[in-house]
């Protein structure tokens, strides 16, 4: 494969639960000592950037806040200064400066991943929000992740009862949408046809990159190995048994 630049996803593609991936780690540092430029994409919303930095060391893998691009940073750009109503976890807030927290008078209600923290009442009080008027902005909309345990919902069915129910459409900032892809190319410097998206989402990875211009590669690990593929996203234009086959892919 032709590809002079990578987005690697994190969770499903360089680790699982608490353990990188075999051989994971080995491979980012053969990509790194060939001078391979890389970005590190993720749609995860429960944590700040800087937890996902520090997770990242605590795995073993070379990580500095510059080189994570997550859709919290998007949202704030296209949110600063307005008033909204919050669905996300509370430590996120420190990626969201320019938000305004507002539970009356909303403009926008805006949700990420809250785990359990999706309840009846929170859910009622964003619905309530969307009907006097405010509009809806989501992080991500992934349908499912993959822990430990098992696959569990992501934000993505929570975002679609919030459409459902209030009749809006929302706005989307993280994987799979253009803009977000758009972004971490001009941070790599390199056009889309010469970097190439390593994922296990065959829906925002893969396929997602791909309608933005990117190669996308398919790894066989997290919700890979827990998700029948149906080939509905498309075919990638590779795939691997994991991302410790990544360097050989690219002839590195």
């Amino acid at each position: 494969m032709n590809a002079r630049g990578l987005l690697i996803d994190l969770d499903g593609t360089l680790y699982t639960g608490d353990a990188p991936i075999p051989g994971a780690r080995e491979a980012l540092a053969r990509l790194e000592a060939v001078g391979v430029p890389y970005r590190y994409v993720t749609n995860i919303t429960r944590k700040p950037r800087r937890e996902v930095v520090h997770r990242l060391r605590e795995l073993g893998f070379p990580a500095r806040e510059d080189l994570v691009f997550a859709p919290a940073a998007a949202a704030n750009a296209l949110l600063e200064g307005r008033r909204c109503h919050v669905l996300v976890a509370e430590a996120l807030l420190e990626d969201l400066p320019g938000v305004v927290p507002a539970d009356e008078m909303a403009e926008y209600v805006l949700v990420g991943d809250l785990g359990r923290g999706f309840d009846y009442a929170r859910l009622n009080a964003a619905f309530r929000r969307l009907m006097e008027g405010a509009e809806l902005v989501a992080l991500q909309r992934n349908r499912f992740w993959q822990e430990t345990d098992g696959l569990s919902l992501d934000a993505g069915p929570f975002v679609t009862a919030l459409e459902y129910a209030s009749g809006k459409t929302a706005t989307v900032v993280g994987k799979p949408e253009p803009a977000f892809f758009e972004a971490a190319l001009r941070d790599l410097g390199l056009e889309a046809k010469d970097v190439a998206m390593v994922g296990d989402d065959a829906e925002s990875d893969v396929a997602g990159a791909q309608r933005s211009g990117l190669l996308g590669v398919q790894v066989q690990t997290g919700k890979y190995c827990s998700v029948s593929q149906t080939g509905t996203a498309g075919e990638p234009d590779a795939e691997i048994e994991s991302v410790a086959r990544l360097p050989e892919l690219l002839g590195a």
